[in-house]
């Protein structure tokens, strides 16, 4: 039994559809879609031409980053998870440590990220291949180290606790936060800031592209293009971004008074070991339904709890699977089967960042009573409709009572995460 009681009490995002969570929350209510058609992707003859991408001015980074540390910057996923991050600290009330004071022991930094830097790694080949190694500047190896956005986080806040980055790809940003949730409740810190990000661009997503599993017949209408759970869907949308919390204990936010956006009762990450169906790019099963399970016991509660599922779900031929794997983990179906959506409607398949991402859509949901609309999902996958009702995957936003909701990430390399929420009282 978990003798710790662990909390949300900040929470930031940057995602393709908003880039703080008023605007983030308002969008995903009202089913706006940050899905764009990207002229540089025609120009390098991507067959997918959109993709989900952050949109602000470089001038809004002057919140974020002093002149020095603006200098030579070309990562956007560090921007992104800089962004989300401190726009988290700022949430859960938190200080920032002065330069001349130990630094908060009780506090870490754990972020997680597939690649980082992309951008400047490429700039920083040309000039090494060119003879200009010098030229570099003194911020390459930060800003293209995958750590880089863990240790960027750290030293701008002065964490003096554990400070780290994961990397499990789809899974990351889920595993992030249960790996937060997981030290509190070993009683080895009281504040982790937790979350992952991702990279923007074509040399993230060009490999997709090359395997084809990127829809490339919606470059003329962009929003149409991802379709989770649908009978017409035809792969992912690349997208990007990050997404923040800050997991803390009770105990602490309690003394702080700090507002409470929701509870983490446990979870569950697991790996179906490329074994019994399970390969690189494809989830074994019984590993899947393993991973709900387990993450149901962790948490103390039973599968009929659950009100709302917020899924992996990509849209591609995998989505069918994965609802049969729900129903067999939780033993529900048709009418019986929790609410269930796909935040990949709106803003695309966001890697590294996905399960960050998502959880704050699904923190949002819990705390604010509402299953928000699958969008261009009308048209539902009669495999799937044979085992769950319609009513249970809405396509516009819902007000319902909602108490325990649970989200799920499953990653290349066949490894699974799941996260059980509950609304705080």
């Amino acid at each position: 039994m978990n003798n710790r009681r662990v909390v949300i009490t900040g929470m930031g995002v940057v995602a393709p559809n908003g880039t703080t969570v008023l605007d983030f929350s308002n969008a995903i209510k009202t089913g706006s879609s940050g899905i764009q058609y990207i002229d540089e992707l025609k120009q390098l003859k991507f067959s997918c031409q959109i993709a989900g991408k952050p949109n602000y001015n470089n001038t809004y980074l002057n919140n974020y980053f002093n002149n020095v540390q603006l200098k030579g910057l070309n990562a956007s996923g560090l921007e992104y998870g800089v962004i989300a991050g401190l726009d988290a600290w700022k949430d859960a009330g938190l200080p920032i440590a002065d330069k001349t004071e130990n630094p908060f022991w009780d506090a870490g930094i754990i972020f997680g990220t597939g690649v980082l830097g992309v951008d400047k790694f490429r700039e920083a080949i040309y000039k090494v291949d060119d003879g200009n190694v010098r030229r570099l500047g003194s911020t390459s190896v930060i800003q293209t180290m995958a750590s880089g956005i863990s240790a960027y986080l750290g030293g701008m806040i002065g964490c003096g606790n554990i400070t780290t980055t994961n990397s499990s790809a789809c899974s990351t940003g889920t595993e992030a936060i249960l790996m937060a949730y997981d030290r509190i409740v070993a009683n080895k810190a009281e504040i982790i800031l937790a979350g992952s990000t991702s990279d923007s661009g074509p040399y993230v997503w060009g490999g997709f592209d090359a395997m084809r599993i990127l829809p490339h017949k919606y470059n003329d209408n962009p929003t149409a293009a991802s379709r989770p759970m649908s009978a017409t869907a035809s792969g992912f949308v690349p997208g990007s971004g990050a997404g923040a919390m800050v997991v803390e204990s009770l105990e602490s936010a309690q003394k702080r008074g700090a507002s409470i956006h929701a509870e983490i009762l446990g979870g569950h990450v697991n790996s179906g070991g490329q074994r019994n169906g399970g390969s690189m790019t494809a989830p074994n099963s019984i590993a899947v339904q393993k991973c709900i399970k387990q993450a149901i016991i962790n948490a103390e509660i039973e599968a009929k709890d659950i009100d709302l599922i917020n899924g992996h779900l990509t849209a591609t031929t995998k989505d069918v699977l994965e609802i049969e794997n729900w129903c067999t983990a939780l033993g529900r179906k048709e009418k019986d089967f929790p609410y269930i959506n796909s935040l990949k409607s709106l803003v695309g398949h966001c890697l590294a960042a996905s399960g960050s991402i998502e959880s704050v859509a699904t923190v949002l949901q819990l705390k604010e009573d509402f299953v928000f609309g699958n969008i261009n999902c009308e048209d539902l996958h009669p495999e799937i409709s044979a085992i769950v009702d319609r009513e249970r995957i809405p396509v516009k936003t819902i007000t319902k009572p909602l108490t325990i909701a649970a989200k799920a990430s499953f990653g290349f390399g066949d490894v699974n995460a799941c996260i059980i929420f509950k609304k705080y009282s």
